[in-house]
């Protein structure tokens, strides 16, 4: 569904990414592995159109979307929940979902994904929906930061670092909701820092070292030794 061929990215003058090249599946989770440094994050901004790319680097069902703005990226169907979250803070968790289903009905992403669906399969967030998004716990916040990106019905959910600080319980939470995500037929692109839970929680995996493609294959065939040399680049 989404094709990443020789696709470059630079901060200024620092080059980050180099002639990547991967594929992301309907329905399958992509796991990128990879040391903090490696490129995975940039990789997330290039695809939502925070950076600067070639146009042909980037396509989606065979039409050329790279370097489009993050407007745009979102029309297409590519959602991404940050790192760190970046809920509104001023909002409470209802509204910070009903600010981006607003937006998606602006732009006609409406589908099964409504906020009433989401609090349906995230009992634990009902009792809260009044309740200041950024005064729930670290897990609470990432099921609702993951729930805004859902009710824009994306193609492409791009999660990056979404275990980051977390309890193991939350942890369980935020993948069990991912594993919903992906039956429903969206593709999930995931930054994992556990490589266990990245391997465990994918389909297909990229091992990703100063900004280039080292490692990719098929996540139950993955092997841990060669995983690990692609990680630490030892």
């Amino acid at each position: 569904m989404l094709c990443i061929e020789k696709l470059d990215a630079r901060y200024g003058l620092f080059q980050a990414l180099f002639e990547v090249s991967l594929e992301v599946v309907r329905g399958e989770t992509l796991a990128l592995i990879g040391a903090n440094g490696a490129g995975k994050s940039t990789l997330l901004r290039a695809i939502a159109g925070a950076l600067k790319v070639e146009r042909a680097s980037i396509t989606l069902d065979g039409k050329a979307i790279g370097g489009a703005p993050e407007h745009s990226q979102i029309a297409h169907g590519i959602a991404l929940v940050p790192e760190g979250r970046r809920l509104f803070a001023t909002l409470t968790v209802e509204e910070n979902l009903l600010v981006a289903a607003g937006a998606a009905k602006k732009i006609g992403r409406t589908g099964e994904w409504t906020t009433e669906r989401l609090f349906k399969e995230l009992p634990s967030l009902d009792p809260l929906r009044a309740r200041p998004a950024t005064a729930l716990s670290g897990g609470q916040q990432q099921l609702v930061a993951i729930a805004r990106s859902l009710v824009m019905n994306p193609q492409i959910l791009m999660c990056d670092e979404v275990s980051l600080g977390l309890s193991p319980l939350a942890v369980d939470s935020v993948h069990q909701l991912l594993r919903k995500v992906r039956n429903a037929g969206t593709a999930v692109v995931l930054v994992e820092q556990n490589v266990s839970r990245a391997l465990a929680e994918s389909d297909h995996y990229c091992c990703f070292q100063k900004g280039r493609v080292v490692l990719k294959g098929a996540s139950a065939n993955a092997d841990y030794a060669r995983v690990a040399h692609a990680y630490f680049g030892s």
